[in-house]
């Protein structure tokens, strides 16, 4: 119990006036300090936080205040041209397509081309194409394509996946991966550490990976006691596999069950809706060397450039034109980040009859809020498809917090109804643009976060990717604004409260 004497003390004069410099000293460094290189909302978040709890604020902005990962690793990402065998990643003005190749874009809308001249610009990564593309809408069945990829494989196996767990699910991927290697076959296994860490069956994996003696890396590893470290909050978010360099695996879906093997989903029965798409031909190369890049920058080995890549056919049956995106906070250093962000933005602009857009994680910064309620403005048909539930209670309260003004401009909002998660992520533009993406549509994947999106320019693929989105409307029921509105006032406090957090980048 505290005595009378305890109670009744007061701190002297000196230590009084310490403690106030000491806090003047904070925030006054903090005004010139933290809005550097950063949007001035980003800022405002911190220094609210810094000035509503110093101490506690200057902690947070110290470990998780730094945008950008450490140099050597930017410059690793920066060789994916390089890698991919582009010979000219910039300084030219035709920035769809290699050295001495024509234009190959000349066919698409002018619009599309202007975007996919901001993606060269931004990437260094020209317009290819894919000799075929699979839609996988089907979990397990993507797991088996995948599966059945590997067990195919005779000359090398690279998976990259943010999560990354062994399981009943999984087992005969695992299985697969061992057999390979044990033939001879270059296996590679990235997965992101904390993305993987907190998931049942990640220490099983890791087990199994050293006793295969499999080569695999923890990718952007947080251990301080090894040496190992960089802001924790910014992840590889990419899902990749390349088999052979002739097949390469894109989207959203992670290694893991369905359900995430959490008891809360198994209890709620819970289960995540993905998309992958299979790709074949010249493309898969620009996504291996994207892997190869990440690679190097987790295992110190160099990566040896490859030579120039001889022009591609670019029309011809079952041929569509595609480019890889490549963003995040360690990609692209010396050029402008955040390329998707720009992506997207240029494309939401171009729009003339409709954007849909299907996204898990909806957490807009504020110029990707202004070009969807604008596009809706202006009489596009913009669609959003979001989950009902989530796995991420304060995102999606966050998220809940932007419905009103989106529905007052006039985007439509479906909910997809549990008891599944809608983890896809997607984006069409007209009937012209597909964009298959492992981004979510949040300050995240925009700012942080190191992802692996790939533009489709076909309108046949399009009209594919609409049986994707009719069947996902089917299992959502359409948000309406009066109902909206009427949620209890309980809720829109957590919601806008919630909205705030999403300032802290």
């Amino acid at each position: 119990m505290l005595s009378p004497s305890f109670l009744s003390w007061s701190p002297p004069l000196w230590f009084s006036a310490l403690a106030l410099t000491i806090d003047m000293i904070i925030r006054v460094v903090a005004l010139g300090v933290v809005p550097h290189n950063r949007r001035p909302s980003a800022a405002w978040g911190w220094l609210l936080a810094i000035f509503f709890v110093p101490i506690v604020g200057v902690v947070l902005y110290l470990v998780i205040g730094r945008l950008a990962l450490p140099e050597p690793r930017r410059r690793r990402q920066a060789a994916v041209p390089t890698i991919a065998g582009v010979d000219d990643a910039g300084g030219r003005a035709d920035w769809s397509a290699p050295s001495g190749a024509a234009d190959h874009s000349a066919a698409l809308p002018e619009w599309v081309r202007d975007a996919v001249r901001l993606n060269r610009r931004l990437t260094g990564l020209p317009l290819v194409p894919a000799y075929a593309a699979e839609v996988l809408i089907d979990y397990t069945a993507s797991l088996e394509r995948i599966t059945r990829a590997v067990e195919g494989a005779r000359r090398a196996v690279h998976l990259q996946f943010y999560i990354f767990a062994a399981d009943a699910s999984t087992e005969p991927l695992i299985r697969a991966v061992e057999k390979a290697h044990a033939r001879g076959v270059e296996v590679k296994v990235l997965m992101d550490h904390i993305g993987s860490l907190g998931f049942p069956g990640y220490a099983q994996l890791v087990r199994r990976l050293d006793r295969g003696g499999i080569p695999w890396h923890r990718m952007l590893p947080v251990r301080p006691w090894r040496g190992e470290y960089q802001r924790p909050d910014i992840r590889n978010h990419r899902k990749i596999a390349v088999i052979d360099d002739e097949v390469a695996f894109v989207g959203s879906q992670n290694l893991i069950d369905a359900s995430y093997n959490k008891k809360k989903n198994l209890r709620k029965h819970l289960q995540w809706r993905d998309l992958m798409l299979r790709v074949e031909g010249p493309v898969v190369a620009h996504v291996d060397a994207v892997f190869l890049a990440d690679w190097s920058s987790e295992s110190g080995d160099a990566v040896p450039p490859a030579p120039p890549a001889a022009p591609a056919p670019m029309t011809g049956p079952g041929r569509i034109l595609c480019q890889v995106l490549p963003s995040g906070a360690g990609d692209n250093p010396g050029k402008d980040e955040e390329a998707n962000l720009r992506l997207f933005s240029q494309l939401f602009y171009s729009a003339r009859t409709r954007i849909i857009m299907t996204s898990p994680y909806f957490v807009p910064e504020e110029s990707t809020l202004v070009a969807l309620t604008t596009a809706a403005q202006r009489g596009v048909d913009v669609r959003l498809y979001v989950g009902e539930a989530s796995d991420h209670p304060l995102t999606h309260r966050a998220q809940r917090s932007y419905y009103e003004m989106l529905l007052r401009a006039g985007v439509t909002i479906h909910r997809h109804r549990p008891p599944y998660i809608l983890h896809s992520k997607f984006l069409l533009i007209d009937e012209d643009v597909a964009i298959i993406a492992s981004s979510n549509v949040d300050m995240r994947s925009f700012a942080l976060n190191l992802e692996l999106d790939l533009m489709v320019c076909d309108r046949d693929f399009v009209r594919r990717m609409d049986t994707v989105v009719a069947a996902y409307e089917d299992d959502s029921s359409t948000l309406g604004l009066d109902e909206w509105m009427s949620r209890p006032l309980r809720q829109k406090y957590i919601d806008n409260v919630c909205r705030l957090t999403a300032s802290l980048q």
